[in-house]
């Protein structure tokens, strides 16, 4: 066949030449799903398709996600694939891994596959040194585009975002209710927007609830496990109780960070993800985390968009969508000091190594 190989669209669509062969000839034996994820791999390469596999569909959109190892953005992918297909549109999902193609390189791909309209979920308008041009000349030609989690206020285009600033105050206001005062901040690099309100809720929640008693320490490193963890040390080097992670992938970090310091969580340190990905119910402990609402978030984005594709007036300028606190078992109350009448040096009710005695409390 001219065009792409068999190769190029089983590596593409992530199966094997077999499968791709099979939805080609329009054999029995193949999901739904992954047929869809095969057909998604022909149109995205440019694959004429034969005539028994065009589609019903009345177009294709474009989604840009950092990654899909992350689940918060498979998460996203499903749910905006699910809507998109109510809407008589296929997905073409492009994933920006790393040595890959970058964001720049996907737009132009998908200008040159005649999509309908675009939607990139934090993808540069979420790092405030990168080039905004790529998304004027969009708007300048008129392609329908959305922008999910990350803000740039020069491109007039409808953006949605989870609300950092609100999911810091909730975050503080359960961790200072427990009677935790140093708070920890494991985040990614501070030149992206969500970082950075990370961190001016969490300020600002605690001067509000602690009335300037309370401290915060920040850390900045990558939104990953390895990330999560390296944060943590760092944090709990500098006498932190309590650390709030940026992403689950981080918390999950923070965690064994902590055990490996012999450190018990929460009943040592309480961690707190973000996002509330759909295994975390799961781990051990089941992590307390900030919910991010997926589906009101991918829903809104679907609307703003087929709203630009019709030629509706749409709403230009940021919404929110304000997340959720779900409380499980990494975290709970602060180890209160026994007093000692002697005035002998205070010792935490849990006795630590002398090596470790920075971190107790």
């Amino acid at each position: 066949m001219s065009g792409p190989t068999l190769a190029d669209i089983a590596y593409q669509a992530g199966v094997s030449q077999a499968t791709v062969s099979r939805v080609l000839n329009d054999k029995p034996g193949v999901s739904s799903p992954t047929r869809q994820c095969v057909l998604t791999a022909l149109d995205v390469l440019g694959y004429q398709r034969p005539t028994h596999l065009k589609p019903v569909t009345t177009g294709l959109v474009g989604l840009i996600v950092p990654e899909l190892t992350n689940p918060v953005f498979a998460s996203h992918a499903q749910a905006i694939e699910t809507l998109l297909s109510r809407e008589g549109y296929a997905t073409a999902v492009c994933t920006q891994a790393p040595g890959g193609m970058r964001e720049d390189d996907y737009i132009r791909v998908l200008q040159s596959r005649q999509v309908a309209g675009i939607i990139v979920m934090s993808g540069s308008h979420a790092d405030t040194t990168a080039d905004m041009s790529t998304y004027h000349e969009l708007v300048d030609v008129g392609l329908p585009l959305v922008l999910v989690n990350g803000y740039s206020p020069s491109i007039a285009v409808p953006q949605i975002s989870d609300d950092d600033i609100s999911a810091m105050d909730q975050a503080v206001a359960h961790l200072v209710g427990l009677g935790h005062k140093h708070l920890g901040l494991a985040v990614g690099p501070r030149r992206y927007v969500p970082v950075q309100r990370k961190e001016q809720g969490l300020r600002a929640a605690m001067d509000r609830h602690l009335e300037g008693r309370g401290r915060v320490t920040v850390s900045n490193t990558v939104f990953s496990v390895d990330g999560g963890a390296r944060a943590a040390v760092d944090l709990l080097g500098q006498g932190v109780n309590a650390i709030i992670c940026g992403s689950d992938l981080m918390a999950l970090g923070a965690i064994r960070a902590a055990r490996a310091q012999g450190l018990s969580v929460p009943d040592d340190v309480s961690v707190i993800g973000c996002d509330d990905s759909a295994l975390m119910r799961y781990t051990d402990p089941p992590l307390t985390s900030l919910r991010q609402d997926v589906k009101l978030i991918s829903t809104m984005a679907i609307q703003s968009l087929m709203g630009s594709i019709r030629g509706d007036t749409a709403f230009l300028g940021e919404r929110l969508v304000q997340p959720e606190l779900v409380i499980r078992g990494t975290t709970a109350p602060a180890r209160v000091p026994t007093v000692n009448p002697s005035c002998e040096p205070q010792i935490p009710s849990r006795a630590v190594p002398m090596s470790d005695t920075r971190f107790a409390r």
